[in-house]
């Protein structure tokens, strides 16, 4: 199964993406600037951080004064998210596509979702668990993978389709096999107004001066055309 695959790649990439997560240019200096952008004022909020990685978000939002929560499906990361930030937050192992079951309903005022959404084939019950967990008129966050860059990328033929793809990663040590699945724009949007929500925000990132002095071609690039696409959604009432 490609969840099986994908929690695999995540474990063998748990420890070299958190040595790296401070300032690698993709996560650093592109995708965290413009998705911490449009997250509203955490201090005394509580914020789930749904696929939470190793705890690099909940980290920047703990230090904001949120009351922060985070999950991820690999059991290294949440290990690695739980070291990151000490007594603070709370971590568990949760797969993204399934019932948040342990989480009562309208408790959190923001929920984020970082380059995540694309590893899960129906968006629809992951939304509607969002959905469940905010308070009315609450606030989520989400980032992915641009849907125009990945029909590119892996030379699809099929845009419409819901279509699993995979790719291989050589950022992060010994090359490792990623799956996903890729969509279009539309099935990008469409689930959450759907799902109780309402698209306040679409904004196809640029890399900040910082990601230049690191990797200058892709500053390059990502000027010209977006990787990644970030949405803020509130649910409605």
């Amino acid at each position: 199964m490609i969840k099986e695959k994908i929690l695999a790649a995540y474990e063998t990439l748990a420890e070299p993406y958190n040595a790296l997560i401070d300032h690698k240019p993709h996560n650093a200096y592109y995708d965290r600037p413009n998705t911490l952008s449009l997250i509203p004022e955490v201090k005394g909020k509580k914020v789930l951080d749904a696929a939470c990685g190793p705890g690099k978000y909940a980290e920047i939002l703990l230090e904001k004064g949120a009351e922060v929560m985070g999950f991820d499906i690999s059991p290294r990361m949440v290990k690695l998210a739980k070291i990151r930030n000490g007594n603070q937050g709370s971590f568990f192992v949760h797969d993204l596509s399934t019932p948040l079951y342990m989480l009562d309903g309208g408790y959190f005022d923001v929920v984020v979702c970082a380059l995540a959404l694309h590893y899960v084939a129906d968006w629809t019950p992951t939304l509607q668990e969002f959905y469940r967990v905010l308070k009315p008129g609450g606030t989520l966050v989400v980032s992915i993978e641009h849907p125009f860059f990945e029909y590119t990328y892996f030379n699809s033929e099929r845009y419409f389709e819901v279509e699993p793809v995979k790719a291989i990663w050589k950022g992060f040590g010994e090359p490792v096999e990623v799956h996903s699945y890729r969509r279009s724009l539309e099935a990008c949007i469409m689930p959450l107004i759907q799902n109780g929500f309402h698209l306040d925000t679409l904004l196809e990132p640029k890399p900040v001066p910082e990601f230049e002095k690191l990797d200058p071609k892709h500053y390059t690039e990502l000027n010209a055309f977006p990787a990644f696409m970030c949405m803020r959604a509130i649910r409605k009432g």
